[in-house]
């Protein structure tokens, strides 16, 4: 029996807020899941703050390879109440263990080809060093924590396999 996987899981790949929605939740309460192209400008436009001097972001974009294998596409899930919530406590954290003004992320969820951006983080600071720290700790801490998987496919293969969010 062939158990169609995008049926099985569509539910984990639908998002109820709106685009509108999603920006504000990620812009006021820092994160978001999005199941459209990610507008990093819009993003960084929310973040501007004459307090600030720096402005670290990062940007994941699906790769054409994986593992020595050759990749088409993949698939993200994910649990948006659920990634939400736990996406504003690491915010929160950040904001404790970091000397930062604001951190915004958001995650794309659905399908996705080569080059397409997957997650984009920014953080602001009065001075770099906070920014870029926590940055990195974020996006360590959303691959870790957020409940988000993708579904890799490949060119050499009918097979797709489940990842985690790190992997």
């Amino acid at each position: 029996m062939v158990i169609n996987s995008k049926k099985l899981h569509q539910g984990s790949s639908v998002i109820n807020l709106t685009e509108d929605e999603a920006y504000f939740t990620a812009i006021t309460d820092g994160f978001a899941l999005l199941d459209k192209q990610i507008d990093d400008r819009r993003l960084k436009m929310a973040l501007l703050n004459a307090n600030c001097g720096a402005l670290a972001t990062f940007e994941g974009w699906v790769r054409n390879h994986n593992n020595k294998r050759p990749v088409t596409h993949l698939t993200y899930y994910g649990y948006e109440k659920l990634a939400i919530n736990q996406g504003k406590k690491l915010i929160d954290e950040a904001k404790q263990q970091f000397d930062i003004e604001h951190a915004v992320a958001i995650h794309r969820i659905g399908d996705l080809n080569v080059g397409d951006m997957a997650v984009w983080i920014g953080v602001t600071a009065h001075h770099r060093y906070p920014a870029f720290d926590a940055c990195r700790w974020l996006l360590d801490a959303i691959k870790a924590d957020i409940p988000v998987w993708k579904q890799e496919f490949y060119a050499d293969s009918d097979e797709s396999l489940w990842l985690s969010n790190n992997g």
